[in-house]
């Protein structure tokens, strides 16, 4: 049920009753009208001639990605476990008797002598990453599967009507054409039903289909036929010159009509009027019986009946995706392909409102396809990757990355999703107490920007980018959950980790001189740099702003997780007095911006990409229009002067920034830039290549999934903000989303809600809740209280 309040518009705050397990429903007099929506897809009016190009699929385990060519495809194959490398221990256990050393220089201003010994000390033992190319070390490297080729045998002749495309409510690619007045159909999916890949080929004139199809991988592979079925298969590169992971794929065919044959490691398909083939494969991780698993998918899913796989599929996908539903009002440009719209919307982005509803139902796609609950959460490159050695080893940067993959995934309403992320935490906080002992011979856990699915929480190769600690930003995702869910069980499972990470930070942070604050040391604004008196250029720092932030917003989640769950103890008391010991979130400079490290020094490079010392404007709620004007004021004028430029995921998360700010015209400005056509596929840290490919994955570049999910993050921060503790709606609307409706979208406290607006105003919404609590909404500058 739920209650429907007639409001007047200039209602200064009236208070309603929301019966328990209720709705509250409230609307404003006038109504929007908005035209019919467009399909949600992406689509393309000729092959891929570049992986990025191709369409994603993946079910949370298996990736396909086909580049519907004509008389040849090749589809891509991924497996989210498959992995070289292997289980290590990174830690250097002698660290910990030079970090007094490097603490003393540090106070004594002499950073670029701490930072030598940083590097020479306190670094992992061994490779480490392999300063990215880690995938012969023990580190190791997510990897691409291997690749699925068809050579289809009709004749070569100019195919008309060729449309290739990935529809995003059912998760289902296709490609259509025709050559010689025969039209051909493929439709490609990767179950979420039954866990496998699927590819279905038919054509309208019977015995017209004809291909043979062939498994490969670059290295560390074998292909055999056994009994008409492909199979490929073999171990990667443990890291130590050792067998590591293994790993099994097979593919079998299904068909109506002509001849099945085996040429030599193909199959061969003749004459056929309908074929379904099927992919399946398995890892080792963990121990997985995966000859077995590989075996019995792939033989469940060919005794059932196509159409009963597709149902099944697109029921699954759709009990996650169908939460959340987006429509800006827009002329209609779904007839454009998506290349080509993609370059409309760079140049001019009111013309194409519907291309941000894409981009951002993109987005949830790919939250939901690269990960599911009981797996492993998305990399740098989600669950797609065509290398062997994946750009960065297609790992888990922790320094922002990984973190950026998990921020649209409680307000998009896909909470589940996080859950692998939060496992993968309690993985690490485990690892991390070995490399709190060696580091600092401190108790709790610490790790570092970088983590593997084998364990890994040392720190990296150099101090300038491998010094950071990661664990307190960890701890941000743990304390989000709860507050989207309200699971008070769940958190009382993670507040160990919450409280172990507190524990490390409170016994390893210095009392620096000046003003005897509290402070981490050694540390670094992750890979930044910057210019001593001297010129001397360094990294290593005691109490960088980011880390000023995150141990304060720590130490506060701590003490209310202890608050919801009953707790008192001494530890929880001594954080209340460590809290007023820390430095403020925010210090100003005397050019007005806010500072990025303890001291005002020159920067390095003024227009960085990371603009960490914002950490307090987002993902923290320390800065605020409403509550901190001032501050407010100098991060705009922080982010003025870092610019609008940088690597795809720099520019998502400025999205964020200016949402937060409540600049609703500047994030669309950024949004714009990050939708920039990207061509270039090198690696360009200035941002000049920077943008997002024909395929809309985002070019960091190269790829790098994480810009695909701030963005879509910015794009819901714009229209919903819960994080100051009240409901804002369209707090950072564009002039151009002049009308346009939004259902399902998540704010902290477990409310759901929907909203409409017209001409820029809210014109009617529902917030929805199960428990009753009490909510003020901000909403067209009233203040509504519900709830109670």
């Amino acid at each position: 049920m739920f209650i429907e309040i007639k409001l007047a518009e200039k209602a200064a705050k009236i208070k309603v009753n929301m019966m328990r397990y209720g709705v509250v429903g409230l609307y404003l007099s006038m109504a929007s009208s908005l035209s019919a929506q467009e399909p949600l897809q992406l689509w393309y009016d000729k092959p891929a001639k570049i992986w990025e190009e191709t369409v994603p699929l993946g079910n949370g385990r298996l990736g396909m990605m086909p580049d519907g060519g004509l008389t040849a495809e090749k589809i891509v194959l991924n497996e989210i476990t498959l992995w070289s490398g292997s289980p290590q221990d990174p830690n250097n256990y002698d660290a910990y008797q030079s970090v007094g050393d490097i603490q003393r220089l540090l106070l004594q201003g002499r950073n670029d002598e701490a930072e030598k010994l940083v590097n020479a000390n306190f670094v992992c033992a061994g490779a480490g990453s392999g300063h990215g190319t880690g995938a012969n070390v023990p580190f190791g490297c997510f990897q691409t599967l291997g690749e699925l080729h068809i050579q289809f045998h009709h004749k070569q002749a100019q195919a008309n009507n060729y449309r290739r495309q990935l529809d995003l409510p059912t998760a289902i690619a296709s490609t259509s054409y025709e050559i010689d007045d025969v039209a051909y159909h493929r439709e490609y999916f990767t179950s979420f039903g039954g866990d496998v890949g699927i590819i279905r080929l038919t054509a309208d004139e019977k015995e017209a289909l004809s291909f043979s199809v062939m498994l490969s991988r670059e290295e560390n592979a074998q292909v055999i036929v056994v009994d008409d079925e492909l199979q490929l298969f073999g171990a990667l590169n443990d890291g130590r010159g050792g067998t590591g992971m293994q790993y099994m794929a097979r593919v079998r065919i299904q068909h109506h009509g002509g001849k099945l044959a085996v040429e030599g490691n193909a199959l061969r398909l003749v004459g056929a009027n309908e074929a379904i083939l099927y992919f399946s494969a398995a890892t080792d991780y963990r121990g997985n019986a995966f000859e077995k698993q590989s075996a019995e998918l792939l033989e469940q899913a060919i005794q059932t009946p196509y159409e009963g796989q597709k149902e099944a599929h697109i029921s699954s996908f759709q009990q996650l995706f169908n939460r959340v539903s987006l429509d800006i009002a827009s002329p209609q440009t779904a007839n454009i392909p998506t290349d080509e719209r993609l370059k409309q919307f760079f140049r001019y982005p009111p013309g194409d409102n519907g291309m941000a509803a894409l981009y951002f139902q993109y987005g949830r796609y790919l939250s939901i396809c690269s990960t599911r609950p009981g797996l492993l959460p998305p990399n740098l490159q989600g669950l797609w990757a065509h290398q062997i050695q994946t750009p960065w080893n297609g790992d888990y940067h922790l320094n922002i990355n990984a973190q950026m993959n998990h921020w649209p995934i409680e307000v998009g309403n896909l909470p589940e999703l996080h859950e692998p992320f939060i496992e993968m935490i309690k993985t690490i906080a485990e690892a991390g107490r070995s490399t709190a002992k060696a580091y600092y011979n401190s108790p709790g856990w610490v790790c570092y920007m970088m983590t593997n699915v084998w364990g890994y929480s040392a720190p990296g190769e150099q101090a300038s980018w491998g010094a950071s600690t990661a664990s307190g930003w960890l701890c941000n995702h743990l304390w989000e959950h709860y507050l989207f869910t309200q699971d008070k069980n769940y958190l009382a499972k993670v507040f160990p980790v919450l409280r172990d990470a507190a524990i490390f930070y409170q016994h390893t942070s210095i009392e620096e001189p000046s003003n005897g604050w509290l402070v981490t040391a050694p540390s670094v604004s992750p890979e930044n740099t910057f210019l001593m008196p001297d010129g001397a250029r360094a990294s290593v720092v005691m109490g960088p702003t980011i880390d000023n932030q995150i141990v304060r917003e720590l130490y506060s989640n701590v003490i209310a997780a202890a608050d919801a769950l009953g707790i008192r103890d001494t530890f929880v008391d001594s954080l209340e007095q460590n809290l007023v010991r820390l430095p403020p979130p925010v210090q100003i400079g005397r050019d007005g911006r806010i500072m990025e490290w303890l001291e005002e020094y020159k920067e390095a490079e003024p227009q960085h990409r990371h603009v960490s010392h914002l950490y307090g404007l987002y993902p923290a709620a320390f800065i605020s229009p409403q509550t901190t004007p001032e501050w407010a004021e100098a991060a705009k004028k922080t982010l003025e002067l870092r610019g609008d430029a940088g690597t795809g995921w720099s520019r998502a998360w400025k999205i964020l920034f200016w949402a937060r700010l409540q600049d609703g015209n500047r994030a669309l400005e950024i949004l714009r830039q990050l939708l920039q056509p990207a061509f270039g596929n090198d690696t360009d840290y200035s941002g000049g290549k920077a943008g997002t490919y024909p395929n809309l994955f985002c070019a960091h570049p190269p790829f790098q999934i994480d810009g695909n999910f701030g963005g879509t993050a910015g794009i819901a921060e714009m229209l919903l903000q819960s994080h100051a503790g009240f409901i804002h709606l369209l707090p950072a609307l564009p002039d151009a989303w002049k009308d346009g409706e939004v259902k399902g979208l998540k704010a902290r406290g477990n409310y759901t809600v929907d909203i409409k607006w017209q001409d820029g105003k809210v014109t009617n919404y529902h917030i929805h809740s199960t428990t009753g609590k009490p909510v003020d909404v901000l909403v067209n500058g009233n203040v509504v209280s519900v709830g109670g």
